[in-house]
């Protein structure tokens, strides 16, 4: 399935993502800035492993516009974990992926495929979020809990440019994470449950507990929109969108259009 647009409150196909030069076919993760409007795709070369990646705008009714290839944006990246992240001003852009002997989280700048690395042995990524003013980047790890990448630290040692705010011992995976629009919390998903967090640590609040089948995964990826006020996130061929205020979620099925849908969950942004 190719990546599409579809409207977040009724679920309707707007328009199918064209992929640029040289992306044979979708990847099924996506990442988006604030705005609503700056997307940023992945999908796959002509190599095996090759993964690459294009930013994509949306005009005021939801239309794509010319997909914006990343420079080298496909070198080295095995494509075993991939988890994106996108900067507040769309200019950068955050993956983590399986290594060989560990794991690696890497900033790239879309302008020019500029990238610096951060390698940890121990650590299995699986939620990526931006501080609002750029200088930090929320993670969370299966093994690890909830904090935070400092990029002005020093060196290419993951675990000693990170600050723990929530260990994660005894507790259902953590997947996503998302600052709120003023970076002063941090909101994420605990198996079905939504908590907040003060970003730099303290007792976290449950938001929404998502009612899903107890065979669904208990890990959750979610996305937050603009205003912090509503979760977004999928199960089946359906968008289930949660409003924080007070765990309300409204579900709608996904259109498709005269696009033809492979049978996995599709991941969203908005």
């Amino acid at each position: 399935m190719p990546p599409v647009v579809h409207d977040a409150r009724t679920g309707r196909f707007v328009a199918a993502v064209p992929l640029p030069p040289g992306v044979r076919s979708s990847w099924k993760l996506a990442a988006a800035a604030p705005d609503n409007r700056t997307f940023l795709l992945s999908g796959t070369g002509r190599r095996e492993g090759d993964i690459r990646f294009f930013r994509v705008r949306l005009d005021e009714k939801g239309r794509p516009g010319t997909p914006e290839p990343v420079p080298r944006s496909g070198e080295d990246v095995p494509g075993g974990l991939p988890v994106l992240a996108m900067s507040h001003d769309g200019t950068r852009f955050a993956f983590a992926d399986m290594v060989a002997g560990g794991t690696v989280v890497s900033v790239v700048e879309i302008a020019t495929g500029a990238r610096r690395d951060w390698f940890s042995r121990d650590m299995r990524v699986s939620g990526l979020s931006w501080a609002p003013d750029g200088r930090r980047i929320a993670v969370a790890a299966y093994n690890w809990g909830l904090g935070f990448l400092d990029l002005a630290a020093p060196g290419q040692d993951l675990l000693a440019a990170l600050r723990l705010v929530r260990p994660m011992t005894g507790l259902p995976p953590v997947q996503s994470v998302a600052y709120t629009p003023g970076g002063d919390f941090l909101v994420y998903s605990v198996g079905h449950d939504i908590e907040r967090i003060p970003a730099g640590g303290g007792e976290p609040v449950v938001l929404a507990r998502l009612s899903l089948p107890r065979s669904a995964s208990l890990a959750v990826r979610f996305a937050l929109d603009g205003t912090g006020r509503h979760l977004l996130h999928t199960h089946g061929r359906r968008l289930h969108r949660v409003d924080l205020r007070d765990g309300s979620t409204g579900s709608v099925p996904i259109g498709t259009g005269d696009v033809r849908s492979g049978g996995q969950t599709p991941d969203a942004a908005w």
